[in-house]
This record gives structure tokens, C-alpha cells and sequence, in this order.
């Protein structure tokens, strides 16, 4: 076999041009069983110097930095690209995710209305930009804008389909106060009838879930989508497509009462990020906790805050009142009703009398959005 694939190797060195021998060069390290991220980072640098307008090996570069957590090289690696790539819309969506995970809201907006501007029906640029507005709580403007593309996102791969309708479901409409009532015509509508189309879906499907859970809003119907999904996920085939998909199967497996299952799971993460997890796990006993710092899992800043939101529900459902980590949250975010929730939660655990007036922002905003 070894032999075999060395005959291949030869034939390839002999009979390809540099760009395709430098592919498949930094391709085959990619899928090799002792490939070191790092590398394999700088095997896509090297080739992107050579071959800048490779906009697929920058995709994967993309891949790449996003599973290990690290933005500013892919920034780097983007930035590096650009001015031979101005016209073609998708590199301003690249650009732009970086950025929003740098937290740089105003250089993201302007790469994603960019890429808009050169391709109107841009799926990609249209997730950028509900990413922003969402974060800066315009969750009425984000829905509008969203809703009225969407029609042009039916040639999207079912994971791109689901994942901008999951932006509206649980990052504007959940976020925003809405009644449940539309967040569940838009799952059921949108995201659980694509489950059909493939396992790409579930990670939207699942997601969605815990969000609605954190807010104790996992009840009726939602309930028994999550029962069904989890008989889905227990499927091992699904347990290696991503480790965030693992850490919410991990939930949705115990939710429903089969825990068991979940030990071969996680005894199958390499040794690197089980010291990550590990320690993000330990954490969770102490006021450091922070999962932005465990995006390890492959995961954007607004898939990772539910964890954020879970780690505070659980301090107050054992009876921490967590006041100062709750305003610190609200001080990035000040227009999110749940957290302001909380807050009312947490002052009322203490008996302190701005629970009150914690509660009026949170009714008020609730009224606000939607």
C-alpha cells in the first residue's frame, strides 16, 4: 500500500503543474494522521503567496483557523489576498468573519455590505451582516433584512439554508423577545423539515434547541423534537463531524436521559483539546469561566455565548448570585431582555432592590422588538 502510494505521489510530481503540485501537497498534509494544525496553516500560506487568487484553499485556510480558535492569522492570510481579489464577492465575506470575531463590528459591516453590493443575492454576505446587526441589538432590522433575501438562499447548501434561517430564529427573533409561537414555525419550516436533505442540518437543529433550553422555553413541541433528534444523534457517524456538534449532542443526550452514551464520545477527542476542555470544564467552578476562550470546539462567538448563558443560569439555579459577571455581560450587550432577566434574577436572590428596576428593562425591551 505504502509503495502504491508513493507511485502516486511520483506520477503527480511528474505530470502536474506547480499550482496543482502545491494543492495537493498542502491537501494531503491536511488529511494526514499525524497532521499538526500549525502546519498545515503554513503549507495554505505558502501556497496563497504563491497562487493568491485560490479562493477555495483560502476557504480551507478559513477552516483551518476557525477549528483552531484563531482569527488574526486567517485576517492576516485574507487581508493578504485581497487586492487581487476586489471583484468577486465571497473574499469580503471572509473578510468579514475574522473581523467579527476580532470584534471589529464596523470593519465587518463594511466587507459584508462590500460583498453585497457586488453580489445582491450573496447568502454568505447576508449572514455577515445579520451577525452585526444582531450584535448591536437591532433585531427587527436584522429579521426584515434577512426574511426579505431569503428566497434566494433555496440554491444554498442545506447547512447554509438552515444556518441563516437559524440566525433569525434564535440570534433576532429569541434574542428579541419574540412569541415562541415564531420561532417554532420558522424550525419547523426552515430547519427540521431540511433534516431530510442531510447531518449537515443538525447542528442548527440542535443548537437552536439549547438556546430555548437555557431560557426554559424547551417545552411542547420543541420537547419532542429533541427526543427525536437525539435518537437521530446517536448515530456515531455523526459524532466526528465537528466538536462543537459533539458538545451539543453531549447536552441533547442528556436532556433526554441517556448519558451513557455520551463517555465513548468524548473519550475519542485528541489529548490537546481534551486539556482545553478540561480545563474550560473546571472552570465552570469558578468566576473565570469565559467559553469564548474554548472555541477549540469550532464555533463562532454567537454559537459559543449560549454556554455563557447556560454558565449564568446554572450559578443562579444553585443559588450564586452572579451580579457583577451578569452587568459586565450586559455592559457589551445592553438590549438582550434575557439577560437583563437574569440580572432580575440574581438582585432578587440577594434582596437587592434594583431587581425591580431590572425587571422593567427586561419587560420593556421585551415589548420593544417584536
Amino acid at each position: 500500500m505504502k509503495q502504491k502510494q508513493e507511485r502516486k505521489h511520483n506520477f503527480i510530481e511528474e505530470q502536474s503543474t506547480p499550482y496543482k503540485k502545491a494543492v495537493f501537497e498542502a491537501v494531503s498534509y491536511l488529511i494526514s494522521e499525524d497532521r499538526d494544525d500549525d502546519l498545515a496553516l503554513e503549507l495554505h500560506t505558502q501556497l496563497l503567496q504563491r497562487f493568491p487568487k485560490d479562493l477555495a484553499s483560502l476557504k480551507r485556510a478559513q477552516v483551518l483557523c476557525f477549528y483552531m480558535g484563531q482569527p488574526a492569522p486567517f485576517l492576516s492570510l485574507v487581508q493578504q489576498v485581497l487586492p487581487v481579489n476586489q471583484e468577486e464577492s465571497y473574499i469580503h465575506g471572509m473578510l468579514a468573519f475574522p473581523l467579527l470575531e476580532l470584534g471589529r463590528m464596523e470593519e465587518a459591516a463594511a466587507a459584508s455590505r462590500k460583498g453585497y453590493e457586488i453580489n445582491k443575492e450573496d447568502a454568505w454576505a447576508h449572514h455577515f451582516l445579520c451577525h452585526v446587526l444582531q450584535h448591536e441589538c437591532k433585531f427587527k432590522e436584522a429579521v426584515e433584512f434577512m426574511e426579505e433575501l431569503s428566497e434566494s438562499w433555496q440554491s444554498c447548501s442545506s447547512f447554509l439554508y438552515t444556518h441563516n434561517w437559524w440566525h433569525i430564529a434564535a440570534l433576532c427573533y429569541l434574542e428579541g423577545g419574540s412569541p415562541m409561537r415564531k420561532i417554532e414555525e420558522i424550525y419547523d419550516n426552515h430547519i427540521w423539515k431540511e433534516l431530510e436533505k442531510g447531518d449537515t442540518v443538525y447542528l442548527n437543529a440542535i443548537a437552536l434547541l439549547l438556546r430555548l433550553d437555557v431560557r426554559d422555553a424547551l417545552k411542547g413541541s420543541f420537547e419532542d423534537r429533541l427526543k427525536l433528534l437525539a435518537a437521530r444523534l446517536t448515530d456515531q457517524e455523526n459524532w466526528y463531524m465537528s466538536w462543537h456538534l459533539v458538545t451539543l449532542i453531549v447536552w441533547g443526550l442528556a436532556k433526554v436521559g441517556e448519558s451513557s452514551k455520551f463517555e465513548f464520545i468524548l473519550s475519542k477527542m485528541n489529548k490537546k483539546k481534551q486539556q482545553v476542555m478540561q480545563k474550560g470544564a473546571l472552570e465552570l467552578l469558578g468566576s473565570d469561566f469565559n467559553a469564548f476562550g474554548y472555541k477549540v470546539i469550532g464555533a463562532s462567538d454567537e454559537q459559543i455565548d449560549v454556554f455563557n448563558e447556560m454558565w449564568c443560569q446554572l450559578l443562579l439555579k444553585t443559588g450564586q448570585s452572579k451580579n457583577e459577571v451578569i452587568r459586565e455581560r450586559i455592559k457589551v450587550r445592553d438590549g438582550v431582555p434575557f439577560m437583563w432577566r437574569l440580572l432580575e434574577k440574581s438582585y432578587t436572590m440577594v434582596g437587592d432592590a434594583e431587581a425591580e428596576s431590572a425587571g422593567e428593562r427586561a419587560k420593556k425591551l421585551e415589548s420593544s422588538y417584536f
